[in-house]
């Protein structure tokens, strides 16, 4: 059995999600088990109805949104903390008979507190052996850093959201 290794890609620019996706079209397309879970997304952008219907690929939607976390009350705050640690615990139960499991904004769930990055981070140390992982999403911390074999970033140089054009179907979601 191959070692998995621990991918994080990062960074303030477009493409984290995008790579995310191609690794997981490439492992499925290659016989291999994936399991996609989705964190601080609605679970309709474009990719999500693709990645559902590919052949050896679970993608977890988030059945469940909540906004942007700065603007939720505590007891919503709560509420998001409770449902997307039991998205993790079902992506990470998924992933122990997979081959590639996806944690889609993993790093922005860690810094905002919604899922236990202490948690991911034992999962990581004790994943099968053989199970690659990728984690998305901004600003991952020194210990996620660490634990990583590959850290992607992605850097904005340029974006069209700075002179105020917003998110387009089929290119950014």
């Amino acid at each position: 059995m191959e070692r998995g290794l621990i991918h994080i890609y990062c960074g303030d620019g477009k493409g984290k999600t995008t790579a995310a996706v191609g690794l997981s079209v490439r492992a499925a397309g290659c016989g291999r088990k994936v399991v996609f879970a989705q964190f601080f997304k609605d679970g309709h952008s474009g990719e999500c109805c693709v990645l559902e219907k590919l052949p050896n690929l679970t993608f977890l939607r988030p059945e469940k949104t909540f906004g942007f976390f700065w603007t939720l009350s505590d007891e919503e705050k709560a509420e998001a903390r409770n449902f997307y640690t039991a998205h993790l615990h079902r992506a990470m139960d998924l992933a122990r008979d997979a081959d590639l499991l996806v944690l889609d904004e993993a790093m922005s769930a860690c810094a905002h507190g919604v899922i236990d990055e202490g948690e991911l981070l034992s999962f990581l140390g004790a994943k099968p052996e053989g199970l690659e992982v990728v984690l998305t999403g901004r600003d991952p911390s020194p210990a996620m850093q660490e634990a990583a074999d590959y850290i992607t970033e992605m850097k904005k140089v340029k974006h069209p959201f700075d002179r105020g054009i917003g998110a387009r179907e089929g290119v950014e979601y």
